[in-house]
């Protein structure tokens, strides 16, 4: 088990990170706030070492998508709440983002989760290749056409 130091730290470094991904995922503030703390309570719990912070931010992306996953399955699921709902509730969204916001999170899920890794937390096609455990080609293949998806909905380039 972790210390409440190694806890803290970890809340203060990854809470909206962890945040965005489960709003971007699960469209809803109440769910978004339970699988929050299911994935510190896992991070908390978890026994393993890290061999760097890229390795452990790494972790928290894999185990928050697995648990927004978890989320969606559950039998429980309740509807979720619409996207101006949402855009309130994103961690620091400038205004003149909503529009790209709404654009990604209504993109089918394997576009958002590789779009969102991408634009959003800089991971390149081979680390978010490892990250969803998919080859790397697949990685450009799926964000090439996530952004004609997004390019479409804009109406415009997104370079």
């Amino acid at each position: 088990m972790r210390s409440e130091l190694e806890i803290n730290r970890a809340v203060e470094q990854y809470s909206d990170m962890v945040r965005r991904i489960c709003l971007c995922h699960l469209k809803n503030a109440a769910d978004t706030e339970d699988v929050f703390q299911t994935v510190f309570l896992k991070y908390l719990l978890y026994d393993g070492t890290f061999e760097s912070r890229e390795h452990e931010k790494a972790w928290f992306v894999r185990v928050a998508i697995n648990a927004c996953k978890d989320q969606l399955r559950s039998l429980f699921r309740h509807s979720a709440l619409c996207l101006e709902d949402l855009a309130e509730e994103a961690a620091a969204v400038p205004p003149e983002q909503h529009e790209v916001l709404e654009a990604v999170l209504s993109l089918p899920l394997k576009y958002k989760d590789v779009i969102y890794l991408h634009y959003y937390e800089g991971y390149s096609a081979a680390e978010i290749g490892n990250l969803l455990h998919k080859r790397e080609n697949t990685v450009y293949s799926l964000l090439s056409r996530g952004r004609g998806m997004l390019r479409e909905k804009l109406g415009g380039d997104l370079g």
